[in-house]
């Protein structure tokens, strides 16, 4: 099937998972609908109870795995598994075990990096994890190079810090002052203009810190307990190393953001606790040896310092220009509280950076190897008081402005914090009174203007609210509220009531919108596009504004409930971001609610309203979008319900209690998928340019050198280039083309099944969704009729380009792909709207993908195709022929031709070579008789050619006699024909004599005299002669000359309808435009009477029609009443000549053709004219020419391309001729030269033709055009006089002999009487 299915987890994974979760759950923000929401949009808000459904800790949970994953593959590309009998190529054990006794080189960390990120970026990259490797149970390497130390910085009221630093190696222990945490603080920020928000603590404590009045690019400093004017932060640097600057991967794996992907896993991340923890009995040697005290001080050498004074403090320039020169230096806090099972208290900042938690000073992880108990219902709102939890900070970035970045860091309790109330709900107040040091409180505007005291207390904790520390934001006066909390009045708060809101907290939940529509599309987009909270992004447009924007007349749009048009808070621009976040992770991660989002009475809505909805989405958070519609198709992998049914043979294979959807509900889904990925692309307003970037793409280019495929701008294609290249858009595009053969699989298992028989769906999930595409419902929203026409054009070209780019993306270079996976679903995709081709508004050249054309063998894959046997896993890309250029298929068409003329011409040698060693005089075969017998017995079998003596007199005749009876072996063979030699006529055969044959040979053949066949005088075109008198014999012996010269490579002066072509291929001739070629007159009519609306009249009283076929045979009219059933036969010619006349038996009366039976009439009138009346005459001949060609390469040809193959080209452009001509004892421009071109360029079509075949003996140009064509003008003498020599030809070899004339009259003369007088051969 695919990779998506489900597998059994481990329980002890599950079990860790639970764990990871309930962490989560208690530290990450919960988006609630702020309070100034419309009140429509609250009809849709729902609470979201489990856990994996809230979006922030879906990420960080992703980020997490991806840290483990990536770990896992170092330490398999470093270390190995350890077992001998290892098969991963990728582990270092398997690599050791193949390479013997060889030497063999270990990657290096970068470089074991670069690949562990690449293999956990894969689809399914568990599947890629050796079987046999161990779980990482210690710190990797990546952590060894990392150095540890405290730095003390003095904190004073001036402008400047000064800073103490020590360093301490790896292991060693280093003790912080007495009475701090032992915990670490963030980097002190650094770059100038940012400003961050008044402190959590400095708020509770009533006052406005001095700190906050210092200026832009001073760093904020927090007050310890001991020594008052000295802070204490950990500083991590690491050592320096060779680095290649000028690889690579060692510039962007080398960086320290990936290296953090392996520093925050969780054994490093004990490990790195564990350096940096600090006993309280040794903090005070730290101090000592910053001046404090006078302890010895350990220095980065490992060598101790007893300083005997303070030293001068440095600055943090100072400190860093000391160290850029030998190590890179960071600083992180709150290591020192991690263990090695509780990783997740800061997990959730490790993932996101702009969301970071500060810790209680008193935090306190539990014991090592103690695992919490899985079974725990996860609490979200109680309150414990004995209890100290992490309050995760809001993006500071949108809270406060901010130019400069933030380093990652883990804070401590002092450490700067933004309010959690936005997030979380406060608690019902009480009076400030009641307020004691471990109770909750809430945080009042009159709390802050109060002076605060200098030094906060050791052992203050920070008000809890819903559980987890922190206090509300304030917005102005009032602080925000979310809609669920119930106001207060000043009353409550001024008597100090005591009010219990533990049962209100065990009711708050993250909130998110239970699905989207029209309005909540387009209100969420505006939000985020207002408050510039949008993701960044590099699709164009990049936002969705002005003359885009769409909306319904008949809905009225949503707006915030804004009173005053002062500057929006940050706080609830904060808040709109989470809620718009996991309202759009929420509805599109879960296929029902975006079936009952997008869907309406079981139908999904329009195709452009929803392309729209897409568009805007994609322009405001296309990471969430593709990752939330990626986890919605996962659903799409479970099987029907009757293939889970227990009676089910199938039931086995497939998980139970797994959530299906039928057809119609996944073609919905896809649909919604599909339509995100088109609007991904640029959004082109122009045809012509939409046509022309398909086809730049279709090559494999991402830029056109030169406008050979296309010209169109530079910056169009790298748009172009950035949407379909994208690795959330392709992750996405692959899985959704997983699931189109998988959808198909089930159903096949299900027509398998007998016990689901009465339980099948009609109907195919590409069927539903291509009739979505076809469908012209009128829009929900207001388009154009411009944008409308537009729309049609651009999704069909837009899909046909997103299946291209998976099947580019995922090309190994070989002819055979997987037919089950991506590509096999691109290719049933593309095969699906070729049969639609014409109601999707699609050409034939929509199709093609030149890349795979130019990048295969054009001999040996068309002939190994021929071997090849498509399955459900493997299929073939020629089983795909329109996705090649014409070229590129007649090039493979005529590729099997040789080689099976080859292997003939081959066996037929080698057989001549033994019955010449057996008749040879020295042979063991010594009786002369035996000798004759056995050499005219082999004489067939052992010739090389397929030689055929034709005399001018009876061109046919002879060719009937010759090829009559002939095996399939012998047709095979390289042809020779002889043509008049018996009248003195000489000729060598390298295709000159080949081509006037079959031109004498068909031309008398399809001669209407013979009555075979009949010729439209109008058109030109032959046809069959219905119930014709020859014998069924001669029309196989005429299809046999057709099938030679098709296989030979000689095109035809003849000209069929293209419903022949379509029956030689096996394709249905059943519309009226599959014979508008060949009876062009008949077909107007027939689409008149289809078109007649019966208001201007009745169609029996206008049209006056019977319900019958009627046909000239040799002077009588022939009529027959049509039916329907399929077995009934035309009538033919007996061979008595006494029989009864066949016209006397037409119906005398016919049943009318009516407005209700007129679909039925033109239909079956079609199947009467190129099927019933010929059937006999068809049959033989179709036998007749697939005599020499191998069934299977036909499968490569469409009706035009065949026609083109054995028709050629009746247009002759003398431009192209002159271009592709070649000159033998002349040069370009010389005169005659010049007359010859001026003189030939005022030919009519019929002297071109005449011209053509004089020198080439084809009237026709064949397939490919005039490049294919061996044309030569060679120089023969000089004619000074009038009556000079005439021009002559090689016919044999392509080559024109032109004299050199006196005058361009002459020329024009002479050259005029050759062409007209031409026929018959001879060497001159």
């Amino acid at each position: 099937m695919t990779r998506e299915v489900n597998r059994p987890a481990d329980p002890c994974h599950k079990s860790l998972e639970a764990d990871i979760l309930a962490a989560l759950w208690e530290q990450v923000p919960f988006p609630r609908l702020p309070v100034d929401a419309p009140s429509e949009i609250k009809e849709l808000v729902v609470d979201v109870e489990n856990p994996k459904r809230v979006y922030a800790i879906h990420h960080a949970s992703r980020r997490h795995n991806l840290q483990l994953l990536i770990e896992k593959f170092i330490v398999q590309l470093r270390k190995g598994c350890g077992c001998i009998s290892c098969t991963t190529p990728s582990c270092f054990t398997c690599r050791q075990r193949l390479a013997g006794k060889a030497p063999i080189r270990r990657y290096t960390p970068t470089s074991a990096r670069t690949l562990a990120v690449f293999l956990a970026s894969q689809n399914d990259a568990e599947s890629r994890l050796c079987p046999h490797l161990q779980p990482p149970g210690g710190p990797s390497d990546a952590v060894k190079s990392l150095i540890f130390g405290p730095r003390y910085s003095a904190s004073s009221n001036n402008t400047s810090d000064n800073a103490y630093t020590a360093y301490v190696d790896p292991g060693s222990k280093v003790k912080s002052p007495k009475g701090t945490t032992g915990g670490l603080i963030s980097k002190k920020r650094q770059s100038k203009g940012i400003r961050g928000p008044p402190s959590p603590q400095t708020r509770r404590r009533g006052s406005v810190s001095k700190r906050n009045k210092h200026s832009d690019g001073e760093a904020k400093k927090v007050d310890f307990a001991s020594p008052p004017h000295i802070n204490h932060e950990i500083q991590i640097t690491e050592r320096s190393g060779s680095k290649d600057y000028r690889s690579f991967a060692a510039n962007v794996f080398g960086t320290v953001a990936f290296k953090m992907l392996e520093w925050l896993t969780p054994n490093n991340m004990n490990a790195m606790s564990e350096k940096v923890a600090t006993p309280d009995d040794h903090e005070s040697d730290i101090v000592e040896g910053l001046g404090y005290n006078s302890s010895p001080l350990r220095n980065p050498n490992g060598n101790l310092s007893t300083p005997s004074a303070p030293s001068v403090p440095e600055t943090d320039d100072q400190d860093h220009a000391k160290g850029t020169s030998d190590v890179h230096r960071y600083s992180a806090s709150g290591l020192s509280g991690l263990s090695s099972k509780n990783e997740v208290n800061g997990f959730y900042q490790r993932a996101h950076p702009e969301h970071r938690t500060a810790p209680s000073s008193n935090m306190q992880g539990p014991p090592p190897h103690q695992r919490r108990n899985s079974n725990a219902r996860i609490r979200t709102s109680s309150v414990s008081k004995s209890q100290n939890r992490t309050v995760p900070d809001p993006l500071p970035e949108s809270i406060i402005d901010e130019t400069g970045p933030l380093s990652p860091s883990i804070h401590t309790a002092q450490s700067e914090k933004i309010s959690k109330g936005l997030v979380r709900p406060p608690t019902i107040p009480r009076a400030t009174s009641q307020v004691t040091g471990n109770d909750d409180h809430l945080v009042t505007e009159a709390e802050v203007s109060e002076p605060s005291s200098p030094q906060p207390q050791a052992n203050e904790r920070r008000p809890q609210v819903d559980g987890v520390s922190g206090e509300e934001s304030l917005s102005g006066s009032e602080y925000m509220r979310p809609v669920d909390v119930p106001d207060l009045n000043e009353e409550d708060v001024a008597s100090g009531n005591n009010v219990e809101s533990t049962s209100e907290l065990d009711s708050y939940l993250p909130q998110s919108l239970s699905r989207l529509n029209i309005q909540a599309v387009n209100f969420i987009c505006d939000i985020l596009q207002e408050d510039a909270t949008s993701e960044r992004h590099l699709l164009e447009p990049p936002t969705i504004s002005g003359p885009i924007r769409r909306s319904s007349s008949r809905l009225k749009s949503w707006r915030r409930r804004r009173k005053s048009e002062a500057p929006y808070p940050q706080d609830l621009k904060f808040q709109w971001k989470l809620f718009a976040e996991q309202s759009i992770f929420h509805v599109l991660s879960d296929p029902q609610a975006l079936l009952d989002s997008f869907t309406s009475s079981g139908s999904i809505v329009d195709s452009q309203t929803l392309w729209y909805c897409m568009l805007r989405l994609t322009r405001v958070a296309p990471s969430l979008v593709f990752d939330s519609l990626w986890i919605a198709l996962a659903s799409l992998f479970a099987p029907p319900k009757t293939l889970q049914s227990t009676r089910s043979p199938t039931s086995k294979l497939f998980l139970r209690s797994q959530k299906s959807f039928t057809n119609a509900e996944a073609a919905s889904l896809i649909s919604v998928c599909f339509h995100a990925l088109v609007a991904t692309a640029p959004l082109v307003t122009d045809s012509r340019q939409l046509n022309d970037m398909s086809r730049i793409r279709a090559h494999g280019l991402s830029l056109t050198s030169g406008g050979a495929v296309a010209r169109q701008p530079v910056s169009l294609c790298l748009q172009y280039e950035d949407a379909f290249t994208d690795d959330m858009t392709i992750r996405l595009a692959k899985r959704l083309l997983r699931v189109i053969p998988t959808r198909r699989y089930f159903d096949e298992l299900v027509e398998l099944d007998l016990d689901c028989e009465d339980q099948i769906e009609g109907s195919d999930v590409l069927e539903i969704l291509l009739s979505h595409l076809e469908s012209s419902t009128q829009p929900i929203l207001n388009f154009s009729k411009a944008e409308r026409s537009m729309h049609e054009k651009r999704v069909p070209i837009l899909l046909l380009d997103w299946a291209r780019a998976v099947m580019l993306h995922e090309w190994e270079g070989k002819p055979d792909v997987s037919g089950d996976g991506a590509f096999g679903g691109a290719l049933s995709l593309i095969a699906a709207m070729y049969q639609k081709r014409q109601s999707l508004l699609l050409g034939d050249v929509h199709f093609r993908s030149e890349y795979f054309g130019e990048r295969l063998d054009t001999i040996q894959m068309p002939v190994a195709w021929l071997s090849f046997t498509s399955t459900r896993q493997k299929v073939h890309l020629l089983d795909y022929p329109y996705i090649f250029n014409p070229a590129s298929l007649v090039s493979y068409f005529r590729a099997i031709n040789f080689s099976r003329m080859s292997r003939s011409y081959e066996e037929s040698s080698s057989l001549q070579s033994r019955i010449n060693a057996i008749i040879a005089p020295d042979s063991l075969v010594t009786d002369t008789h035996q000798k004759n017998v056995l050499q005219d017995l082999l004489n067939v079998p052992s010739a090389k050619y397929l030689i055929l003596d034709i005399s001018r007199k009876n061109v046919l005749r002879d060719a009937f006699d010759q090829l009559w009876r002939r095996e399939e072996r012998e047709l095979v063979r390289p042809l020779k024909v002889h043509l008049g030699e018996d009248s003195g006529e000489e000729g060598f055969d390298s295709g000159g004599v080949q081509q006037e044959f079959f031109r004498l040979a068909i031309a008398e053949a399809l001669n209407p005299d013979y009555g075979a066949f009949t010729l439209d005088e109008r058109t030109r075109m032959t046809w069959f002669q219905p119930g014709s008198v020859q014998p069924e014999w001669k029309f196989e012996l005429v299809g046999m000359i057709v099938s030679l010269a098709v296989y030979n490579g000689v095109t035809l002066p003849i000209t069929f309808p293209k419903a022949l072509y379509r029956k030689l291929l096996g394709e249905p001739v059943t519309e009226l435009h599959h014979i508008a070629d060949g009876w062009p007159d008949l077909a107007n009519g027939l689409t008149n009477l289809l078109e007649w609306n019966e208001k201007d009249g009745m169609v029996e009283d206008v049209f006056v029609l019977t319900y019958e076929f009627s046909a000239s045979m040799f002077g009588q009219p022939i009529t027959r009443e049509m039916e329907p059933s399929p077995r009934m036969s035309w009538p033919q010619f007996s061979d008595h000549p006494n029989s009864t006349p066949l016209s006397a038996s037409n119906p005398d009366d016919a049943a009318l053709v009516t407005g209700d039976n007129r679909n039925a009439y033109v239909s079956d009138y079609i199947r009467y004219l190129t099927d019933v009346t010929v059937a006999p005459q068809y049959t033989a001949f179709a036998r007749g020419f697939r005599a020499c060609l191998h069934p299977k390469s036909l499968q490569l040809l469409t009706p035009s391309l065949l026609q083109s193959i054995l028709e050629g080209t009746q247009e002759i452009d003398i431009g192209e001729l002159r271009r592709a001509v070649r000159y033998v004892g002349w040069d370009a421009s010389h005169r005659t030269v010049r007359d010859f071109w001026s003189v030939v360029k005022r030919f009519d079509e019929r002297m071109r033709r005449k011209l053509l075949e004089f020198v080439t003996a084809s009237d026709r140009v064949p397939v490919g055009g005039v490049s294919n064509i061996q044309f030569i003008i060679q120089k023969n003498g000089e004619e000074d006089g009038v009556a000079g020599h005439l021009p002559t030809a090689y016919t044999c070899y392509g080559t024109l002999l032109l004299p050199e004339y006196r005058d361009k009259d002459v020329l024009r003369e002479r050259l005029s009487m050759a062409l007209e007088n031409a026929q018959g051969f001879g060497f001159a």
